[in-house]
């Protein structure tokens, strides 16, 4: 990290991160919603159980690369968006978990001394 003396780096705009981070169901719900398709109908149309697509649009399933493929090829939103907003939330939600971060802050610890 850089650090600006007299800056506090918490400040700086590339460090603040959202107060709700947003699963890639989320989004695909909206999106499914905004056209007018049921649920169910697009769980048929991507050729899935319907129970795996209420799975990612309750934030209870990550989108996987084969899943965000058959979106793209559905909806004509590329791939690349999902895994990319499935990435973010992943990686937001580890930073949000305090064990996790006290054993990253261990490592650090460790690896400063090396």
């Amino acid at each position: 990290m850089i650090t600006i003396p007299g800056v506090d780096p918490n400040m700086i705009v590339s460090n603040i991160e959202p107060a709700h981070t947003t699963h890639p169901g989320e989004v695909l719900k909206n999106e499914i919603e905004c056209r007018g398709i049921s649920q169910e109908k697009f769980a048929e149309q991507i050729g899935v159980q319907y129970t795996e697509l209420e799975k990612i649009l309750n934030c209870k399933r990550p989108v996987s690369i084969q899943f965000a493929m058959l979106l793209e090829a559905a909806l004509g939103i590329d791939a690349d968006f999902w895994v990319k907003l499935q990435t973010r939330y992943n990686i937001l939600t580890a930073k949000r978990d305090k064990t996790f971060s006290k054993r990253l802050d261990e490592i650090r610890k460790i690896a400063a001394l090396l």
